[in-house]
């Protein structure tokens, strides 16, 4: 099953014919024309949806980093921001792939939207996902996986379980 932040992107881009979409075009129609996030609510989305690989920054705009087409978007679908939204009182929580980033950018001293926008490349380039790009970086950089195996295994099978 395609997850709700596919969904939602594909919905967006399907929506509005464009290959490539501006932020404020995917935040916009979200909260204004959609109804579905307050504006605060959509900027975080696409915020989430940037740091978890799904959208890829090039030059102004924004581009899904998988194959939209793909993506079925069930009938009279309204997301359910379970994913993306930080509950109150609980400490926010980073990716697996924010953790990588992190290390990698104190390791480098390189800023962490470059990383990660290293780390796009390679999964796009090399057609892997996005947290083995991710290690597949840090192994460039010689920094340690073995803390990362377990995390990215349990991260991608719990994924596709849903």
């Amino acid at each position: 099953m395609d997850t709700e932040a596919k969904i939602i992107i594909a919905f967006l881009f399907n929506r509005s014919g464009k290959q490539a979409l501006k932020e404020s075009e995917l935040y916009l129609p979200l909260s204004m024309e959609l109804g579905w996030f307050s504006t605060k609510e959509a900027q975080e989305f696409v915020a989430y949806a940037v740091a978890q690989g799904l959208l890829v920054k090039k030059g102004g705009t924004l581009t899904p980093n998988f194959p939209i087409d793909t993506i079925t978007i069930p009938v009279g679908f309204i997301p359910t921001k379970k994913t993306f939204i930080k509950k109150k009182g609980e400490p926010p929580q980073e990716s697996i792939i924010e953790q990588i980033v992190s290390q990698i950018s104190e390791k480098t001293g390189r800023d962490m939207k470059e990383v990660l926008e290293e780390i796009t490349k390679v999964a796009s380039e090399k057609n892997i996902l996005t947290e083995v790009a991710a290690l597949f970086v840090a192994r460039t950089y010689d920094l340690p996986l073995e803390e990362w195996y377990d995390k990215v295994e349990t991260s991608l099978f719990k994924g596709s379980t849903k």
